[in-house]
């Protein structure tokens, strides 16, 4: 591990990274490995996950592609000094902001979104001009095979590199003398990783998960919110991190969206989900055994079916559950539902305000004065209004948590400006000198004050 970083720092400091026309390059290489290993990518990840070239193509290329297409266009501009205002007492001299790179990069991938999640820090991190080591997930083998394979074929490991292995490996990678640390996962691991950064004070971006509610009013679209709620709590068997962990719904309308959500679970997966073949599998018998356990909390109104030998569970509603339940202890990350009832958002509110701020936060109905006071009463990382999970594929919105869903943000710019060191520089002019800042100046005092007031 020493040696791999020793190497990446030496190229680093060569300067290869730092013009313009190379990360342009190299981001270009990045999409034309996409396009080459479309197949594979797909391949690997219906082996580990069972993802369908549907999901695996939207969720994962698709989702890379536009990422590197928003930084080629823009990128540029993100790079070039940005001139800023020069105060009174700076007369004479002018003012920038230039954008650096940290140097060598590690970026942790989590195994949900394989491909997706491993890559799309990359993006930001070759625009902002640094190299990288990538650790992918091991418990998605057969796509960090791919991963590795597709790396070492396009990118020189000076540059870019795949390091496999378990949390062993992790830990050795964490003890080396690395200028920035992006991990994404759970909050747990995050905290070992900020411990172990924390160390060496190297800079780090968190993004973790937490418990993510989506709320119901009274006022909802109740198709509508049926439709999208189903679509972005069951993508992926659940197994996203901003996917609607819980649910919040008005009592009036509790019976009616129930109704509808069955419906869309049917519309989608089939009368059969266990047996649809492009039904996405829990990632392994720990995570499957964990999952399966939440069904003892509450009564099941939809779902509940299990297959153990394919590791898939189905799509399920549980009503009656309360906050001592287990399924509303810890992130279920999987395709279980639970149901809570209100009567008013301040009910709501309150209740999401005791517990960790949540990484996203989903919010349906009309009246606008009810949107803002979500919006503006509850602390999330981000979020929609009459929608879930769509937020995340705007690269003109940055994607992170707050609070212990997260540190940090990326996507598009915010991905750039992640990566990057902003170095304020003064350039002075020799053509005169202000003497009122110097000791012994008569004046001194009472030009600072008057100027600062």
């Amino acid at each position: 591990m020493h040696s791999i970083v020793q190497q990446q720092k030496e190229w680093f400091n060569e300067g290869h990274t730092k013009s313009y026309a190379f990360r342009k390059e190299q981001l270009q290489r990045m999409k034309k490995m996409l396009n080459t290993f479309e197949k594979p990518i797909i391949n690997a990840l219906k082996f580990d996950l069972n993802k369908s070239e549907f999901e695996s193509y939207a969720a994962e290329i698709a989702f890379l592609k536009t990422e590197i297409d928003h930084h080629l266009k823009h990128l540029k501009q993100w790079m070039a000094p940005k001139k800023v205002k020069t105060p009174l007492t700076h007369t004479g001299s002018k003012n920038y902001v230039y954008k650096e790179p940290y140097g060598t990069v590690l970026i942790i991938a989590p195994w949900n979104y394989p491909v997706q999640l491993a890559l799309a820090p990359v993006i930001g991190a070759i625009a902002a001009g640094n190299t990288v080591i990538i650790k992918p997930s091991e418990l998605t083998p057969t796509v960090s095979w791919v991963l590795k394979k597709m790396i070492d074929q396009y990118f020189s490991p000076q540059f870019i590199t795949v390091v496999e292995g378990d949390k062993e490996v992790t830990q050795e990678l964490l003890d080396q003398p690395l200028d920035y640390i992006f991990f994404t996962g759970s909050v747990p691991v995050g905290k070992i990783i900020m411990e172990k950064a924390s160390k060496q004070l190297i800079p780090v971006t968190l993004e973790l998960g937490g418990k993510s509610p989506v709320i119901v009013h009274k006022d909802a679209n109740i198709d509508l919110a049926a439709k999208r709620i189903v679509w972005g709590k069951f993508t992926n068997a659940g197994q996203t991190c901003i996917a609607p962990d819980y649910m919040f719904v008005h009592h009036e309308v509790k019976a009616s969206l129930i109704k509808e959500m069955k419906k869309y679970i049917h519309q989608f997966y089939g009368e059969k989900p266990l047996e649809n073949e492009e039904y996405v599998k829990i990632v392994n018998q720990q995570h499957f055994d964990r999952v399966s356990s939440y069904l003892d909390s509450g009564t099941v109104v939809a779902g509940g079916g299990l297959d153990e030998k394919k590791q898939r569970i189905e799509p399920t509603i549980l009503d009656q559950v309360t906050w001592e339940d287990p399924v509303m202890k810890d992130e279920i990350f999987g395709p279980i539902l639970p149901v809570l009832t209100y009567e008013n958002l301040y009910e709501v509110i309150d209740q999401v305000n005791q517990r960790p701020k949540p990484l996203a936060l989903y919010y349906f109905g009309d009246n606008g004065e009810d949107q803002k006071l979500i919006t503006e009463s509850i602390s999330y990382g981000g979020g929609c209004i009459n929608d879930t999970l769509y937020h995340i594929i705007n690269p003109h919105l940055p994607f992170g948590g707050v609070g212990e869903s997260g540190i940090g943000s990326y996507h598009g710019e915010s991905s750039f400006y992640t990566f990057t060191h902003e170095k304020g520089i003064t350039k002075q002019t020799t053509r005169f000198d202000q003497n009122f800042r110097y000791p012994g100046s008569a004046l001194g005092l009472a030009i600072i004050k008057k100027i600062i007031g």
